[in-house]
């Protein structure tokens, strides 16, 4: 049995869905270190590696709202552990498929799924379950600050790897550690007994039609979008970008995906800890504006090993810090019953950014040999999703109360 009816923890629950997602989130984030090494050694365009990510990306949230309604439904705790061994597939598919066409279908079908079952959706529903509401989004900040440790923490090792073990054998070892790591963290996520309250039950269904009829809701999926594409836009090619540009040292781009990890830890917990105090909209659309800003900045400056790491910095206090925001923005509007599953659709809309993102990185690098174009996108995006994120009104939903006799 994976569930019991004893409440679980909250402190439980909190370090092991935090240390589920270190695990998950920070393989993830290292997956660029791979895109030179296997386009060379299979002598693929930049392309076909960034279509295979990208289909990741938006398979990731397409499976996610299905992902949350069985972790809503049927307990987190299973949801993991198919998450794990579909990661541990997903890796070994990357090290042993040499065929465009296969890799780029099994990358995408497997690696999408694993983190669907083992990132931020599967998880916030719990979380924000067990935890107490004063601290919910204190809650979901702590979430979003282990997934960026794992980023910090993981990416230097994943370089390691590849330099000491060689690109297929780092895949072989991360394949093996995502199932002795979070095989047995996901059996401590355990549910809370099911509420019972008075008047009929929200069905999955009405809950769906609810959501995505509410304007506030709309906006958020909107604004979403934005941020996925600006972010696996930034954490795949930058690598590459950097490279290109002169900066050959690998430890430069290697050094700057950390600080990004590094920097978000905070950034992410503060952004939970300000979303009890303040309107989250606010803060998302400063999050938002603040990120176009950056870009700018880093474009327009000379570039050098300190321009990249300061701006890594910065973007790190912005890189997750909307996570903990959206899923407190998306929880005090709708309650925590289907937070998993609609949590999902809002981050289908991140996936589809990501995949956009990635894709059209490689897509224009390879029609224009630079990545000037998709950079300028990202800075109209940001300002796009500042705007749209103010008028977001964060009141809970008003629900028909059910007749008396």
């Amino acid at each position: 049995m994976l569930t019991v009816d004893r409440a679980p923890s909250f402190k439980t629950v909190l370090i092991a869905s935090g240390l589920v997602l270190t695990v998950s989130m920070g393989i993830r984030h290292g997956f660029g270190f791979w895109l030179q090494p296997i386009s060379q050694a299979h002598g693929w365009t930049r392309e076909t590696y960034s279509l295979a990510q990208a289909l990741q990306n938006l398979l990731w949230g397409a499976f996610g709202p299905f992902a949350g309604m069985a972790a809503d439904r049927f307990g987190t705790a299973r949801v993991v552990l198919l998450g794990a061994l579909l990661y541990a597939a997903g890796l070994l598919w990357m090290a042993m498929v040499d065929q465009p066409t296969v890799y780029v279908i099994g990358v995408g079908i497997l690696l999408g799924g694993a983190l669907a079952c083992s990132s931020f959706g599967a998880v916030t529903g719990i979380v924000g379950r067990v935890a107490p509401e004063s601290r919910r989004s204190w809650a979901f900040g702590i979430s979003g600050a282990a997934g960026s440790f794992g980023q910090f923490a993981l990416m230097p090792i994943e370089q390691q790897l590849i330099s000491t073990s060689g690109w297929q054998g780092a895949l072989y070892i991360l394949s093996a550690a995502v199932l002795l790591l979070m095989v047995p963290l996901a059996l401590q996520l355990r549910e809370p007994p099911p509420q019972k309250s008075g008047g009929p039950q929200q069905s999955i269904a009405e809950a769906i039609r609810e959501a995505f009829s509410h304007r506030p809701f709309q906006l958020l999926v909107a604004g979403y979008f934005v941020c996925g594409f600006q972010l696996m836009f930034i954490g795949v090619h930058m690598p590459s970008y950097l490279k290109d540009k002169g900066l050959l040292d690998p430890t430069v781009a290697v050094m700057a995906l950390a600080l990004i990890g590094l920097f978000n830890i905070f950034g992410s917990y503060y952004a939970g800890k300000l979303g009890g105090r303040f309107p989250k909209r606010y803060l998302l659309s400063t999050i938002y504006f603040t990120r176009a800003v950056l870009i700018t900045l880093f474009l327009l400056a000379p570039l050098t090993s300190w321009s990249v790491y300061i701006f890594a910095a910065g973007m790190g206090l912005l890189w997750l810090s909307t996570v903990p925001l959206t899923n407190g923005v998306v929880a005090g509007i709708f309650g925590v019953r289907y937070l998993s599953m609609l949590s999902g659709f809002v981050f289908f809309s991140h996936q589809v950014g990501s995949f956009l993102g990635v894709w059209l990185g490689g897509y224009l690098f390879t029609l224009q040999g630079s990545y000037n174009t998709v950079w300028l996108i990202t800075v109209g995006l940001g300002l796009f999703a500042a705007l749209i994120n103010l008028p977001i009104n964060e009141k809970p939903i008003a629900r028909a109360q059910p007749a008396t006799a």
